[in-house]
């Protein structure tokens, strides 16, 4: 039973791992394929394309590992909170916590290789079934050698294997909190007091939330000038994010709260609103990564609508070239929406999969409140509301940063060109994004909620 259990934390990791290295890997390959089908009268400007396109790529590639890594740190911070007993009775054996920390991170090294060597297989099925079918559909121009190896691929997977390992390593960091005396509890998630009392953490997160939003009105006003207040909005956004990402144990649980509120007032959603905030770091967990997914889905959107909306209103004189933007602008904006919405895909594998383990880990909890009564049905009732809870606090969360996120790089863009407008919101794209939250939500809920109800509650009250 504990090599399912091993194996059953591990599996998020593992496809994270996949998603991440197909991603990488998929961009690389195709990369070179389209370089090949460049006509050849013009192969002196291949390596100019191939290396433009590899720039462009490399940003969504970067992307994708953050996100990864924030899901992967996050999932192995839930694992050791449910690990608590054991690593206690290490420590009380004499093992040091670095030993442990490093067996822990260990596991998060294997699992990232298996992932990331699955994720070039994968990636290299795809391409090759892209070059085979490519020039009967009219994709590729025919009679052209087109690669399917490049040795930024193999670099691709190191990095994704070696970023598991990082990820793993810092979601470990609670080992050394772990004391012999907890050995005779279970699965050890920090109460809203000690969440707060963080005070390093919390520190540097309101001083890059400052910083970060002084870098991006520094950026807004800039961008009335020159375009180069785009790169000072970049500095802004990246260090507000990090900020909010790391101040998560303090910043989601207030805006959980409030979205409890709207589960209603009946026992069982009630029970489930409470829990959402019981413990701040199990629910920041839950949704950070989801709110980082859907802000960039978001912000990439907005930030073409507006660009667009700009441009537009610069270049209003010039009907043929009006035309023009509109229609380049509208194939860019789905190609970056799908590639950003890769990361949106990945962020939503964490969740799922750290509210699949905060179940497991709260057998005993659920077996309790069978014991008192509960149905099976209403038990399963609270953990889909929890689920629907963190999903729309994260959709709600995230739309908003993205539209600020993506209206702050249009204006520090186009400012000097149109001069102060309002963020152009594709509504066709953040409905999309609202429809994939609430599948989200189903999905989340449906594994986790069959595994509370199956479980009799002697059985459940009786794990260690």
């Amino acid at each position: 039973m504990r090599g399912v259990a091993r194996i059953r934390e591990h599996a998020a990791t593992v496809v994270v791992s996949a998603l991440s290295a197909l991603f990488a890997v998929g961009l690389i390959l195709l990369t070179g394929i389209l370089t090949a089908a460049i006509d050849p009268a013009l192969t002196e400007s291949a390596g100019t394309f191939w290396i433009v396109l590899m720039m462009v790529a490399l940003v969504f590639i970067l992307i994708a590992f953050y996100v990864g890594a924030i899901v992967t740190a996050n999932t192995f911070s839930t694992i050791v909170a449910g690990r608590t007993r054991t690593i206690a009775l290490l420590r009380l054996v004499g093992a040091t916590s670095a030993r442990v920390r490093a067996r822990v991170a260990g596991e998060g090294l294997v699992m990232g290789v298996l992932g990331a060597v699955i994720g070039l297989a994968l990636a290299e099925a795809l391409c090759a079934a892209v070059v085979a079918w490519g020039p009967g559909l009219g994709w590729l121009p025919e009679g052209r050698d087109y690669p399917l190896f490049h040795p930024l691929a193999l670099i691709a997977v190191a990095v994704v294997a070696l970023t598991t390992w990082a990820a793993a390593w810092s979601g470990s960091r609670r080992v050394g909190g772990v004391s012999p005396i907890e050995a005779t509890g279970a699965a050890v998630e920090l109460a809203p007091e000690q969440a707060r009392r963080r005070t390093a953490r919390t520190v540097w997160a309101m001083i890059l939330l400052g910083l970060g939003a002084a870098l991006l009105g520094l950026g807004i006003l800039l961008g009335l000038v020159s375009p180069l207040g785009l790169f000072i909005a970049f500095l802004g956004g990246l260090c507000s994010f990090t900020g909010i990402a790391l101040g998560a144990h303090v910043i989601m649980p207030p805006l959980l709260r409030l979205s409890g509120r709207l589960l209603g007032g009946a026992p069982v959603a009630r029970l489930a609103a409470a829990n959402a905030v019981r413990f701040p770091e199990r629910s920041a967990r839950a949704t950070i990564g989801l709110v980082i997914g859907i802000t960039l889905v978001t912000m990439f959107a907005v930030a073409l609508a507006s660009y667009e909306t700009m441009a537009l209103q610069a270049f209003a004189q010039d009907p043929r070239l009006e035309a023009s933007l509109t229609e380049t602008l509208a194939i860019t904006t789905a190609v970056f929406t799908g590639l950003v919405g890769f990361s949106a895909v990945i962020a939503a594998v964490g969740m799922v999969n750290t509210l699949s383990l905060g179940v497991m880990q709260r057998t005993r909890e659920l077996g309790l409140l069978r014991a008192l009564g509960f149905t099976g049905g209403q038990v399963r009732g609270m953990v889909v509301a929890e689920s629907a809870q963190l999903t729309l606090t994260a959709l709600v969360f995230g739309v908003l940063l993205g539209i600020f996120y993506g209206w702050a790089a249009a204006q520090s863009l186009m400012g000097s060109q149109a001069g102060l407008v309002a963020p152009s919101i594709p509504w066709p794209i953040i409905a999309g994004v609202a429809v994939f939250g609430v599948f989200l939500a189903l999905v989340a809920a449906a594994a986790p909620a069959g595994r509370a109800v199956r479980a009799s509650p002697v059985a459940a009250l009786a794990v260690d």
